[in-house]
């Protein structure tokens, strides 16, 4: 028996509440903090332009990883999925260091999001190709293609890192700790728009998540076409996880940080899981990088290396309660 909606309305109301306040945190603390600015000053707005910009980036960045993992673990039947888990996020990384590398970046506005993009589509489908080279793909080859291919970029952009200029190197480093100094609003909105897409296309498949986290045998006794189900919700994660990728790097974590405390307290309805998620991952994002820029004041610590430090402990206890 599924339990009425109503009991989801504390969780939900709490969530967004703590949503709120995390985005007032972020808004308020920073280099300069907001309410030490003179409003009347150009420079001021100036400043609050550029700290409302980056909120949004952090939130949607969050958001996006989220669902990503949410759809990654439901597919994988495994609590430790995330993007990385397929090579999504290493694709995306690359792509986005080819274009930083080579000058792309100066010359065309957008080109990182769009090469991160190109990227982690690039590294999926490479995943699901080699997963069905012998007929169709099963969670374990997906997952140890996806580690290969994973490893592969990764060692691809070492090998960038190590050959690229001096000026270039800054830029790449920066971009694989992950950045949230987005000041382009006509950056923000297409990576907005695809993640809240990805959203709203794995909501419409919640009930096909729901059964295949009962296992793909159960799910096709259910009357769910388990290739299709999985083949498109792996394009909406890898969709979701390229438009996050594409607007602030590689940021690790947040995919499995977020779902999993989220249904620890919601449950695993993916009607709920999903858009709680969302919320979820915004918030500790926004909350991960206040603490980059607040953690040794002035100087500001790139927001992956807090994901990281909140993330690899939960990875832990995580990895030893589902024995895997």
């Amino acid at each position: 028996m599924k339990p009425p909606f109503s009991s989801f309305i504390l969780p939900l109301s709490s969530l967004a509440a703590f949503a709120l306040v995390a985005i007032a945190a972020g808004l308020l603390i920073g280099a300069v903090p907001l309410w030490t600015l003179d409003f009347s000053d150009p420079m001021a707005r100036v400043i609050l332009h550029l700290r409302v910009l980056r909120v949004a980036t952090a939130f949607t960045v969050g958001a996006g990883l989220a669902v990503s993992g949410v759809v990654m673990q439901a597919v994988m039947r495994n609590p430790l999925a995330e993007p990385y888990i397929l090579g999504v996020s290493s694709g995306g990384g690359l792509g986005a260091a080819l274009a930083i590398a080579t000058g792309l970046s100066l010359k065309m506005s957008g080109a990182i999001p769009v090469a991160a993009f190109a990227g982690a589509l690039l590294a999926l489908g490479f995943v699901y190709l080699l997963a069905s080279a012998k007929g169709p793909p099963n969670t374990y080859d997906l997952l140890l293609c996806g580690i290969a291919v994973s490893a592969l970029c990764s060692s691809l952009l070492m090998l960038l890192v190590s050959l690229s200029r001096d000026h270039n190197l800054q830029g790449i480093l920066w971009w694989m700790l992950g950045n949230m100094q987005n000041t382009n609003p006509r950056v923000l909105y297409p990576a907005a728009a695809a993640i809240a897409g990805s959203l709203g296309a794995a909501f419409l498949l919640s009930r096909d998540l729901n059964a295949l986290t009962l296992g793909r045998d159960m799910a096709h006794h259910l009357g769910i076409n388990t290739r299709l189900a999985v083949t498109f919700a792996l394009f909406t994660a890898t969709l979701s996880a390229a438009a996050a990728v594409g607007l602030a790097g590689l940021i690790g974590f947040v995919g499995l940080v977020a779902p999993h405390a989220v249904r620890k307290i919601i449950g695993p309805d993916h009607r709920l899981l999903l858009p709680a998620s969302a919320i979820a991952g915004g918030v500790f994002l926004v909350l991960c990088d206040v603490l980059s820029r607040a953690f040794i004041h002035p100087r500001e610590i790139p927001v992956g290396v807090i994901t990281a430090l909140v993330g690899a402990p939960c990875f832990l206890v995580i990895l030893r309660r589902a024995k895997i």
